[in-house]
Formats: structure tokens, C-alpha cells, sequence
């Protein structure tokens, strides 16, 4: 394999492992942009993977296993935002309760589909529909660029979702009051905006995204079930909204190092440099690096005096009752 050939399938894997991160990072976003904090992604995300795998492979209906998994992503956000917003309750430890109970029931309810049952085709239902690669022609043949056209419909979508989500966000009336109530719910409140509602409302959404998310990957990444498939990328998100700065325009960034240090690895591994290299090595490399990302991000943030930071309102209750 000459190195144009290892850069384009790189790219791809990067471009694949990117998108489940990048609609979980922007649903996260959002959220944390009205002040709520939501660890709850990586149950969340659980859950999304495991019921679109398992709609799709009841009904072979993709679009059906998409609405399933976002539904149920909206759900347990549901849960996160009534007692946040509206119980008041510490933020943090809501967050990691959803991300418990999310993870123990999906590793629960999918015991039938994972590998232990070595068949897809239970109960005489049949798993084929899959997002598979869409080439456009010409661009595709691209030297390694090509990757960029020669991907699946869920990341084709990010094209277009993440200019809109930073535009939406910058330069549109609704989005100013998003960042109103992620910076000064008092104030936003004394303006007549619904703290509590602009709040409900894109945590839900957030959750929306994070079960998205979760379906790219059993659906799209890897077209299966497999107990903890997310391998964590849940705290990854946490952790890649920091590194963009809470801007919907710098998420696809952090997506792309992460997936493309993941994929690397894996590429790495294929192709024998575990001997050279200790595979647990290669396999912690993505994690240790994100760390470090973000050791330096705040080191800059520090020194730039809080250009790059989080919204001022984010984790805490709003005590006033809001219209």
C-alpha cells in the first residue's frame, strides 16, 4: 500500500469515526450554550446506538431506526432536564446517573443482539440495511481528498448541519437568546425570555443529537451491537466542547483530531507496527492526547483571560420563577 492509499483510508476512517462524534458534540453544545451540563451523554449515546441497531434490525428501516434513536435520546435528556430545570437538583450527579442507567439497561436489553448470539437473523428477522458509502462521481477519485466524497448519507448531512448550527447560533435572533440564557438567565428573564424553556428545549435537543450519535455507530461505523460499543466516546464529547470553545463552527476540528488519532491507530495496528509499538499503547494514544489538548487549551485560555470560556451560567439552577 503506497502512502496516498493509506492517507485516503486514514481520511475515511477518520471522516466515519468523526461523524458519531460530531452530532453527539453539537447536540452538547447547545445544551451546555443554556447553561446545562449533561454527562449523560455516554448512556445516552448507548442507548441510541442500541435502539437504532435494534429497530433496523426488526424492521430493516433505517430512516424508522434514526427517529427511534433520537427519540429515545430525547427521552432520558428528558429525564436529565426535569430535574435539573425543574427539580433543581445538582447537575452533575443527574448527568451521571443517566449515563448509569443508560449504560446497565442497554448492555441489559441487548444481550440477544450482541456477538454472543453470532447471528443476524434472530427470530428469522434479517439485519441488511446499513448506511452504506455514497461515491460521487468524479470527486471520489480525488488522491485522498476523495474520501470527502465517497462517504455515508449521516455524514454527508454534517456538510451542511454544522455551518447551519454555527450560523444559527451567531447570527440569528434565537440564537442570541440561547447565549443570553447560558450567560445571564437573570437578565434574560427580566427580557421576558422562558429561562426554563429555551433550557428544556435544547437539552432535549442536545439528547436528540447524542442518540444520533449513538446510531452512527452501530448503524454506519460499525454495523452492529456489541455491549459498550461507545468505548467512552461520551466523556470524549464532554471534553471536545471544551476544546471548541463551545462554537458549533470548531467542533468539526476536535472531531476530526480525535477520530483521525483513533483511526490511526487502528490503521497502525493493521499494519504491524505493534510490533514496534505496544498495541495498549496505540489504544490509550487517542485519550492520552485529548488530555493533553485540553491541559493546553486552558493553559491559552488562562492566558487570553477567559476569551475561550464556558458559559458563565453553566451547572447552576436558576431560582427565579421565569415566565
Amino acid at each position: 500500500m503506497n502512502w496516498i492509499d493509506f492517507m485516503t483510508k486514514l481520511l475515511a476512517a477518520t471522516l466515519a469515526m468523526g461523524t458519531s462524534l460530531t452530532y453527539a458534540t453539537l447536540g452538547e453544545v447547545y445544551t451546555e450554550k443554556t447553561g446545562i451540563l449533561n454527562l449523560g451523554m455516554e448512556g445516552t449515546m448507548l442507548m441510541g446506538a442500541l435502539t437504532g441497531f435494534a429497530t433496523a434490525f426488526a424492521t430493516g428501516n433505517l430512516l424508522l431506526a434514526i427517529i427511534v434513536s433520537m427519540l429515545v435520546g430525547a427521552f432520558f435528556s428528558l429525564m436529565h432536564a426535569f430535574l435539573c430545570i425543574t427539580m433543581r437538583a445538582n447537575q452533575v450527579v443527574s448527568g451521571l446517573a443517566i449515563t448509569m442507567l443508560g449504560t446497565g439497561l442497554a448492555n441489559f436489553l441487548g444481550q440477544r443482539l450482541g456477538p454472543a448470539s453470532n447471528t443476524y437473523n434472530l427470530c428469522g428477522m434479517n439485519l441488511e440495511s446499513k448506511f452504506n458509502n455514497i461515491a460521487i462521481p468524479a470527486l471520489s477519485k480525488i488522491p485522498i481528498l476523495g474520501a470527502l466524497f465517497d462517504v455515508s448519507l449521516l455524514t454527508y448531512a454534517l456538510y451542511l448541519l454544522i455551518p447551519f448550527a454555527w450560523f444559527f447560533m451567531y447570527k440569528t435572533k434565537h440564537g442570541m437568546v440561547v447565549r443570553a440564557v447560558g450567560e445571564n438567565p437573570r437578565t434574560a428573564a427580566a427580557m421576558g425570555i422562558s429561562v426554563s424553556k429555551i433550557r428544556y428545549i435544547y437539552t432535549v435537543i442536545g439528547g436528540m443529537f447524542a442518540g444520533l450519535g449513538g446510531a452512527c455507530l452501530s448503524l454506519s461505523f460499525t454495523p452492529s451491537w456489541n455491549d459498550g460499543m461507545t468505548g467512552g466516546k461520551g466523556w470524549i464529547v464532554i471534553a471536545l466542547v471544551i476544546f471548541a470553545t463551545w462554537n458549533p463552527g470548531r467542533v468539526v476540528i476536535g472531531t476530526l483530531i480525535f477520530g483521525g488519532i483513533t483511526s490511526l491507530q487502528f490503521s497502525l495496528q493493521a499494519a504491524g507496527f505493534k510490533m514496534v509499538i505496544p498495541t495498549q499503547f496505540l489504544a490509550f494514544s487517542p485519550y492520552l492526547i485529548t488530555l493533553v489538548v485540553l491541559t493546553a487549551m486552558t493553559i491559552i485560555n488562562q492566558k487570553k483571560k477567559g476569551s475561550f470560556a464556558s458559559p458563565a451560567a453553566l451547572g447552576t439552577s436558576f431560582a427565579i420563577d421565569d415566565k
